[in-house]
């Protein structure tokens, strides 16, 4: 591997690949530019067994990104800082707030879990980089920051909450996204989309002036979208054209079944343990 390619494995999914675990969550090891990037940490166990399995050193941990502050991808935080006293963390402010979800009326909390909040806690402070806008890693690496939201057909996925009665709506700003410019286009890396994921991949193309979306992997969350809402991201990702889409995580399997039907061999199933090479 050279320090012009870019590779990135699939850490932690809801799917599994043999051998692997698998947990509703989200991990991506990410390995380009000389840099060893984390994208999101799952819920804990899946990723200190996978990353054993796939032989990944965790300690070798360049740089931490969470995509926001849901539990399912900040509860492995604890076990990668305690293996590497020089991993940069970067996220929004917003992923320490508590949140709740609402079924029947009963709340359950899905806030990032209070180790993991110690754990950062405990980080020295020029290692703890909080993201109010967008910022660049490298020349060729960028994290988006808030995503403006300007479609009309997309929202958090929800509906979610900042407090367990329901009264305070959570617009999830502290979602992000991270790209990777590459000579063939832009290369996507999405938590949840939380933002949506057509208003998250046009703003990557904005930040780049344009450039092509080459590759997005990740959580699309259209688990609970309507088919309005599904058809309008379809057709807007028609007109984008990646070469390639890694749905994974919350994307749904309604959702996934659409996008294989309109996208044919440029969907790749996500599962825990697959390599994309680019």
């Amino acid at each position: 591997m050279t320090s012009t390619d870019t590779r990135i494995t699939i850490l932690v999914n809801n799917q599994a690949g043999e051998g692997l675990v698998a947990e509703h969550g989200l991990s991506l090891w990410i390995e380009t530019e000389g840099k060893r990037i984390l994208f999101d940490t799952g819920q804990g166990s899946a990723l200190e067994n996978n990353a054993r399995a796939l032989d990944i050193d965790l300690g070798t941990t360049d740089i931490l990104v969470l995509s926001h502050g849901h539990y399912d991808h900040t509860g492995g935080i604890p076990h990668v800082l305690q293996q590497t006293r020089y991993t940069d963390v970067y996220c929004h402010s917003g992923v320490i707030l508590s949140r709740y979800s609402l079924s029947n009326g009963v709340p359950r909390p899905i806030q990032m879990p209070r180790e993991s909040k110690a754990a950062m806690d405990a980080l020295p402070f020029d290692r703890l980089h909080w993201v109010q806008q967008p910022v660049l890693l490298t020349d060729k690496i960028g994290i988006t920051g808030p995503i403006p939201r300007k479609t009309d057909f997309e929202d958090t996925g929800g509906p979610f909450y900042l407090d367990p009665q329901g009264k305070r709506t959570d617009p999830i700003e502290d979602d992000l996204a991270l790209w990777i410019r590459t000579n063939d286009g832009v290369i996507v890396c999405v938590g949840c989309s939380h933002s949506g994921l057509v208003n998250t991949l046009s703003y990557v193309q904005h930040l780049n002036h344009g450039r092509k979306i080459r590759a997005v992997l990740g959580g699309f969350h259209l688990l609970h979208a309507n088919r309005g809402r599904l058809d309008k991201t379809i057709a807007a990702l028609q007109r984008i054209e990646p070469d390639l889409i890694v749905p994974c995580h919350c994307t749904g399997d309604s959702a996934v079944a659409l996008l294989q039907n309109a996208f044919g061999k440029r969907i790749s199933p996500g599962m825990a343990g697959t390599t994309f090479h680019f």
